[in-house]
């Protein structure tokens, strides 16, 4: 019987010593011993920062690339390191200028597919044109052609037999739950109801006197899923102010009060009628109690502002503002402070104080504005990437969540 003889490695039993000259070659990438990178799709320091806490969290670094415009503003990145074979998590915080962030994130997608890596996951904590998600007179679904564009980045590397585009999102606190049918592939939406009910319970001593508002009927049931964890009443505020801007925008003024009278003769169709909604009014007593307004997005502040006054008129003596994005778009931080040092006959000012999560960079106004907190997320989100990249259950992130939340 022929015995195949030990080659010049030992025996065939025993195991190969590594080459002392492939470890001496190995270069310090930012990969774990799990495979997997982190980049961040806008180099500015405001945007990075909730990158760097992520990374920080993971126990690795900040993928090497950079971001930057040209002269004529064009959006250029370059991946200064290697991701083949490797599963890559983009983090794109939306700053000011949404569309740039838009470009910059389908740019390094597509980049880093032609770069040959595996799987492109993002990680957008706000997803931009979330608000743009019903169709408005003769406008368009936005939101929906976002979906597309994400998913269709990279439409090229298809016909190779790759995944075109992101392979997944991760994102918090969708405007609508709806959105998830935009798209083609896995969305986790997280939520940001576990950090704030946290702050809640930490740093407002008497939250137990406290009462959950709804600045309006269409977010009573996020409100209710608040009140219900942490067993505090409920109050929905209701109506408008008279001649807002929502008049424009809702469409109860199309179509015209007169009669179409150029249709067939034998057609006639029954009057539309305007919608009119009364009065802003509220349901419930917050009468010496601390009002928290919850909500999953704050920007323009006009009509929290507003909501405030009318709390500090049934008799709440403190309000809160909760979001989980804090656009705080225009004179937001101003109109806070202003509204936050209103004095009446000499009476003490009222305390009004906002708090919103790191999903997006708002540094510049909490300098405007001391009045406005910080609450991190980057714990959710790593945790996120973790499993999403080990395969494992994304169940126990969503424990203890409501479906209304």
């Amino acid at each position: 019987m022929h015995r195949r003889m030990p080659g010049p490695h030992g025996s065939l039993f025993s195991r190969p010593r590594p080459s002392k000259r492939a470890h001496s070659f190995r270069p310090a990438m930012n990969v774990g011993k799990s495979g997997y990178r982190v980049f961040s799709a806008n180099s500015t320091a405001a945007c990075t920062e909730l990158a760097n806490r992520i990374t920080e969290r993971l126990g690795v670094e900040l993928g090497k690339s950079v971001v930057y415009q040209e002269s004529n503003r064009e959006t250029r990145v370059d991946v200064k390191e290697s991701v083949r074979g490797q599963d890559i998590f983009i983090i794109q915080t939306i700053p000011r200028d949404v569309n740039t962030a838009i470009m910059e994130l389908l740019v390094m997608a597509y980049a880093l597919k032609t770069s040959c890596a595996k799987n492109i996951i993002g990680v957008i904590p706000y997803f931009p044109y979330s608000k743009q998600c019903k169709m408005r007179k003769r406008g368009s679904i936005v939101c929906k052609l976002l979906a597309s564009m994400l998913a269709k980045a990279g439409m090229l590397m298809a016909v190779f037999g790759r995944p075109a585009g992101l392979t997944h999102i991760i994102t918090m606190d969708l405007h609508q739950k709806e959105i998830q049918g935009f798209f083609s592939f896995p969305v986790d939406n997280l939520r940001a109801s576990p950090f704030l009910i946290q702050y809640i319970q930490e740093e407002i001593p008497d939250y137990r006197n406290a009462i959950i508002v709804a600045k309006s009927p269409s977010a009573a049931k996020r409100a209710q899923s608040y009140a219900e964890r942490l067993r505090l009443g409920l109050a929905v505020m209701h109506g408008e102010a008279q001649c807002s801007e929502s008049d424009m925008a809702d469409g109860r003024h199309s179509p015209p009060f007169v009669r179409n009278t150029t249709g067939h003769p034998g057609l006639e169709l029954p009057l539309m009628m305007a919608k009119e909604k009364p009065p802003i009014t509220v349901v419930g007593d917050v009468g010496g109690r601390i009002a928290i307004i919850v909500d999953d997005i704050i920007d323009d502040v006009e009509d929290f502002v507003a909501a405030a006054e009318i709390l500090k008129e049934r008799g709440a003596y403190k309000i809160y503002i909760m979001a989980t994005h804090g656009l705080l778009s225009a004179e937001a931080p101003r109109l806070i402070e202003e509204s936050a040092i209103d004095e009446v006959n000499c009476r003490c000012a009222i305390a009004l104080q906002v708090v919103v999560t790191n999903t997006v960079p708002h540094e510049v106004q909490k300098l405007q504005c001391p009045k406005i907190k910080t609450v991190d997320v980057s714990m959710i989100l790593a945790e996120a990437i973790r499993r999403i990249h080990n395969g494992e259950s994304m169940a126990y992130l969503f424990r203890n969540i409501t479906v209304d939340d």
